[in-house]
Parts: structure tokens; sequence; C-alpha cells
């Protein structure tokens, strides 16, 4: 009995998506929910902005977990699924946003709920539909939440070693350059 590697099979006439192409919509998505954390825990929090996100990231998991769904059934189960999933999650980020829970919590904090709540969103979702990617930004989700907390408790320290990240670029950035051309020159 043989076994058929999937790096000997055929060529496939499909055409090959570049791996950037691949992962961006998994970078949009954390770039988006950074922004609307950043953007809640500064000003007043924006119920819009997660609402938009929410069906972002449930089209995205659905795109993600189709290449599983065998047949009309499991596609159709695999949409509602993620369907009653974000909406569960968008029911109880707007539990945050009412007025008796908004006098108790700041805007810091609502946004630390609701990076926390769609971290274990993206990463059930992801088990869901069986994505090690959606997954692991679900836990870079996750993770962005104690790191959000320091940020701002600790935004001046943050300033300066930023600069200082600069600085040490530029200077590495200049020595690979001057490098770079010495070496196309001799």
């Amino acid at each position: 009995m043989r076994s058929v590697d999937s790096n000997s099979a055929q060529p496939s006439n499909a055409p090959r998506v570049p791996l950037w192409m691949r992962e961006l919509p998994y970078g949009l998505v954390l770039i988006l929910t950074t922004l609307g954390v950043a953007y809640t825990s500064y000003q007043q929090p924006v119920a819009v902005f997660w609402e938009l996100l929410i069906p972002v990231i449930a089209l995205m998991c659905v795109g993600v977990g189709w290449r599983y769904a065998s047949d009309h059934d499991a596609r159709l189960t695999l949409i509602w699924m993620q369907v009653l999933h974000w909406l569960a999650f968008l029911l109880l980020m707007n539990l945050l946003f009412l007025p008796s829970v908004q006098r108790i919590l700041n805007a810091s904090a609502t946004g630390l709920a609701i990076l926390s709540l769609l971290a274990l969103g993206t990463f059930t979702a992801g088990i869901q539909v069986r994505s090690w990617q959606v997954c692991t930004l679900g836990i870079i989700m996750a993770l962005g939440v104690p790191a959000t907390a320091w940020i701002e408790r600790s935004s001046l320290i943050i300033v300066l070693f930023a600069v200082v990240l600069l600085g040490l670029g530029a200077v590495v950035w200049r020595h690979w350059h001057r490098g770079h051309a010495h070496m196309s020159t001799g």
C-alpha cells in the first residue's frame, strides 16, 4: 500500500496566491482591532466600529472554513454556526455599552473588555473552522489585553523606547546601505 505525498501530486492549474495575499485578511483584522482598541481607550467607546468589525471577522472565518465544507449542507452549517457565534459576541459587546455598565467601566476598561471578547471569539471561531491562523490571531489579540494595559500605564517609556529603536534602526540601515554601496562599487 503506497501513500500519496501531497507534494508529489500533479501540479494544479489554479494560480498560486502569494503568501502575503493569503495572510492579508489576518493582518487586516489585527490592524483594525488594534486601531479600535486604541481609539476606544482614549476616546468615548464607539459601538458602531465593533459592530462593523464583527462581520468582517465572521466573513474571514467563513472564507477560511469553506475549504473544509464538503457539500451544500456543510457550507450552510458553517455559515449558521459563524452567524450565531458572532451574534452572541455582538450581543455581549453591546451589553458593555449600556449606560448602566458605562457608569462603572471607563473607556479604557471598555476597550480592554471588548478586546478580551474579540480574542475569545476569534480563538473559538478558529477552532470551529480548523484554522491555526485564526486561532493565532485570537491569541495575539488576547496578548494585546495586558500589553494595552501596560502601554496605557507606560506611554512615556514606550515613546522613549520607540525613539531608541528608530535611532538604532537608522544606524543599522545606514551602515548596511554604506556597506552595500561599497561592495557594488568595488
